[in-house]
């Protein structure tokens, strides 16, 4: 019996990119010739998806054989939109065969999920998660960053709104709510909402839905664009069968299969690293890496 991975990662310690070689190639052998990158951003340290991890997965794509297509590992809680974009864009484009699959080990949510929408299929179990895409707004409070949902702020402001205009009376206890909010930033969320819906249907319409009008995207989607239509809140699931209710298309794997435990393996692995003081990002292959330091503040949004 071999031992518990999570027991061999605590004994090696230092995790060089040597320890997770082994592991990238065991997943490698059950992806049709697919060369397999992993895409991995932490959840412990304050980091997002951003503009600068489009170049790092160039220096990796540019350096090896992807004639047989591209694999790419995610996860992650999200981040910038248009850097989503810009990914799914750059892993189309790099794959000699024009697409890419994506497998989720855990957690793709938000951006990551955008993600996950360019891929020609997403390969998923039982305990992987998408999530809605609608913006994270990480704001400070005095001396604590507390992190909302773009969709709860916008739709926290309209309700106070509307209450104040039908309101009789006193209407000093609404104007003191109101005063909380700054309709700048108020109508800067609203177009972040509207980007990242139309970040997704563009990806899908030029992806897996080539064949659905907008309209039908949206309506197909729209678990992921409100969260209101289901998860309630941004940090909820979408699992592979929601996935699939949604028109993506999703390959689904028993956890105790081979490749499952390969996966697996090389996600214990991977979340070990970022979630480290070592790397707060790891984007790797067989053969090449590339790391991020940890951040050492927040980001002002994701």
């Amino acid at each position: 019996m071999t031992n518990n991975i999570h027991k061999q990662i605590f004994a090696e310690r230092s995790q060089q990119p040597q320890t997770r070689i082994k592991a990238i190639k065991e997943v490698e052998k059950h992806l049709s010739g697919r060369t397999l990158v992993t895409f991995f951003t932490s959840f412990e340290h304050p980091v997002e998806i951003d503009d600068d991890d489009c170049d790092m997965l160039q220096s990796i794509l540019q350096h090896i054989d992807l004639s047989k297509g591209l694999a790419l590992m995610i996860d992650s809680p999200g981040g910038n939109g248009l850097a989503a974009e810009r990914l799914v864009q750059t892993c189309r484009t790099y794959s000699s065969t024009q697409d890419y699959w994506a497998i989720v080990p855990a957690r793709a949510k938000s951006a990551a999920s955008i993600v996950c929408m360019g891929a020609s299929k997403i390969l998923m179990a039982g305990p992987s998660e998408l999530g809605p895409i609608d913006p994270q707004i990480i704001r400070k409070e005095g001396s604590t960053w507390r992190q909302f949902s773009a969709y709860s702020l916008v739709s926290s402001y309209d309700k106070l709104f509307a209450s104040a205009v039908r309101a009789k009376g006193n209407l000093e206890p609404f104007l003191q709510q109101l005063q909380k909010f700054d309709v700048r930033d108020i109508n800067h969320y609203r177009d972040l909402i509207k980007l990242s819906e139309d970040i997704a249907i563009k990806i899908l319409k030029s992806g897996i839905m080539s064949t659905k009008s907008v309209a039908n995207i949206r309506r197909d989607i729209g678990i992921f664009l409100d969260p209101h239509q289901g998860t309630i809140t941004h940090a909820r699931s979408i699992n592979h069968q929601d996935a699939k209710k949604c028109g993506l298309i999703v390959q689904e794997f028993d956890v105790h299969s081979e490749f499952w435990a390969a996966v697996y393996e090389l996600y214990a692995r991977c979340k070990q690293f970022v979630d480290s003081n070592s790397a707060s990002k790891c984007i790797e292959s067989g053969d090449d890496a590339f790391y991020a330091r940890v951040p050492s503040q927040n980001p002002a949004e994701r």
